[in-house]
């Protein structure tokens, strides 16, 4: 057996489904035996950055590290943005590239680069194999760091002439140990029920960690129980359902948004699950002045805004059940902060679907979308304009279901991003949502979807226009420059890659072509131009608005 032939037994062992990536000539034995496994599917990608986003989603969704490949030097340095984009989102993900032979790595010679320095400041951990013995205990410990809490990057080289190399006799895939779970201290659950009593407005932050580590359903019966206000991240969006009255929605907008009212107001913050690169503690606390309660799974980087009152590492769930016990019935502020933030944004949504005018508000499209999908199906809402808009109004109802990119805040993960959830999930739909901007950079692997037969359905809200930084010029320069640029046309684009268009020219087609691209099978490209001046209008709005709670 080969290397390449034992790397992927150990791949196999480590119950990977798909391998994402693009051949090269230093990764050939290794592609090759991806290709001869009866348990590994590769996705030939058009791009290595494509193929990093649809293992970082992948990942996302299942907790199981997504797996991407390419050659040396210029195809390893594509990988690194999509492996970036996981390591700051704490989505599981493994890297895997060649690398030159061992006989030229020491020195200046064809194609090298100094790899595993590139990778190691975007990952857990990385590092080049550099004998056959050390592969069973590389690979389980790049998919060990990955996956274990906090989740994140990998990233392994494999120099060409070790990947030909045949594996000495004896050595077999290690096997993956059960992970123990943690329960917090009597004392510090004790003092968090302590800190909450006292408290004359406390509020609930949720962070992605709640989502990911699958504690939706417990963190939902404490927020019922104890009748607190609820504001998630936008990486947590869907952890509590936007149909509670108790949901706030989410905190994360550049601007002082309905959500930041309650936040004002509070004097403690329950955070749970959050993580300090979701949204800046400064937006919650500009004074430093409110106690905070920090439960994770791990304790919290030094931060001026988050200075902790009290720190409860441990597992989530458990830490939330323990709570509750301690604090018993008690309700700790009832429904007064949510009421009038809800009924803002239930007006803003409302305006939104009965507005007929085209081009269609944003309002208006994502009431549209909302009213196209099922309430598991998956939006990924890529990063621009869009997503401030989707982020904000769109309403969520199950965790995992609005994907964004935010602790990265990267653009084009969404395209690429759906092949790899709509692999991950496949009994549901999905459906990217990206600007003109963004779509373009990934666009490529609409032929990967096309040819791998992975239903993928994008819709490109049309201005022309990098957006979000159109939005950002005028908010804070008063005008705008070097933003705007011309399109194809979309509905040929996509048939020229074996995908149906739609061109949106109506408002009132808006909802039934969603629909029918949604139901059809194979990829569906759907284009619509956005009015985007209420991206003005919303922040003169919120400039104005005061709450009094």
């Amino acid at each position: 057996m080969t290397a390449a032939e034992f790397i992927v037994s150990c791949l196999e062992a480590e119950d990977v489904e798909y391998v994402f990536g693009i051949p090269g000539e230093e990764n050939i034995k290794l592609i090759r035996a991806v290709h001869a496994s009866k348990k590994i599917r590769f996705i030939l990608a058009r791009h290595e950055q494509g193929a990093s986003f649809m293992a970082d989603i992948y990942g996302r969704l299942t907790g199981k590290a997504g797996v991407c490949t390419a050659t040396l030097g210029p195809g390893a340095i594509n990988l690194l943005l999509g492996t970036a984009d996981a390591q700051t989102d704490s989505s599981p993900l493994v890297a895997i590239s060649a690398q030159v032979g061992m006989d030229r790595i020491y020195k200046e010679s064809h194609q090298i680069v100094d790899l595993v320095a590139m990778f190691k400041p975007v990952t857990k951990w990385a590092d080049t194999i550099s004998t056959t013995q050390a592969i069973p205990e590389m690979v389980r410990k790049a998919f060990h760091f990955a996956q274990t809490e906090r989740p994140g990057a990998s990233y392994l080289a494999i120099p060409q002439d070790i990947e030909g190399s045949i594996m000495p006799a004896g050595l077999k895939p290690l096997a993956i140990p059960k992970q123990a779970k943690s329960r917090p201290e009597k004392s510090s659950i004790q003092e968090a029920a302590k800190l909450l009593r006292a408290a004359k407005c406390p509020v609930l932050l949720v962070g992605h960690g709640v989502v990911r580590g699958e504690h939706s359903a417990v963190l939902r019966q404490f927020a019922e129980r104890h009748q607190i206000p609820v504001a998630t991240s936008f990486m947590a969006k869907g952890a509590i359902s936007d149909k509670s009255p108790l949901s706030m929605g989410v905190i994360g907008f550049m601007r002082h948004d309905y959500e930041n009212f309650a936040f004002d107001e509070a004097d403690l913050i329950l955070s749970v699950g959050y993580e300090l690169q979701e949204f800046a503690p400064s937006r919650v606390n500009p004074e430093g002045d409110k106690k905070i309660i920090h439960v994770n799974t791990f304790d919290t980087d030094v931060d001026a805004h988050y200075n902790v009152s009290l720190n409860v590492v441990s597992d989530i769930g458990y830490a939330l059940q323990d709570l509750s016990a301690e604090l018993g019935e008690q309700t700790l502020s009832g429904l007064r902060d949510s009421i009038k933030i809800r009924a803002l944004l239930e007006e803003e949504l409302d305006k939104g679907r009965q507005d007929g005018s085209f081009p269609p508000t944003p309002q208006r499209l994502v009431t549209a979308i909302r009213d196209a999908m099922g309430e598991k199906d998956i939006v990924l809402a890529d990063t621009g304009a869009i997503k401030m808009w989707m982020a904000r109004l769109y309403p969520t109802y199950e965790p995992l279901t609005c994907l964004i990119s935010n602790g990265l805040s990267t653009m084009s993960f969404a395209l690429p991003g759906a092949l790899g959830a709509a692999l991950a999930k496949p009994e549901r739909k999905v459906l990217a949502v990206m600007g003109d901007g963004s779509f373009l950079m990934n666009s490529q692997e609409i032929e990967t979807a096309v040819r791998e037969k992975i239903d993928l359905k994008v819709f490109v809200w049309v201005d022309g226009s990098y957006g979000l930084i159109k939005w950002k010029m005028d908010i804070e320069e008063g005008a705008h420059d070097s933003v705007d640029f011309g399109n194809p046309d979309f509905v040929k684009y996509a048939e020229s890659l074996g995908a149906k268009g739609y061109q949106i020219s109506q408002a009132k087609d808006l909802l039934p072509s969603l629909q029918t691209a949604l139901a059809e099978p194979g990829v569906s490209i759907i284009a619509c131009p956005v009015d985007y001046s209420q991206n003005m209008k919303l922040v003169k709005k919120l400039g104005e608005l005061t709450i009094s709670l």
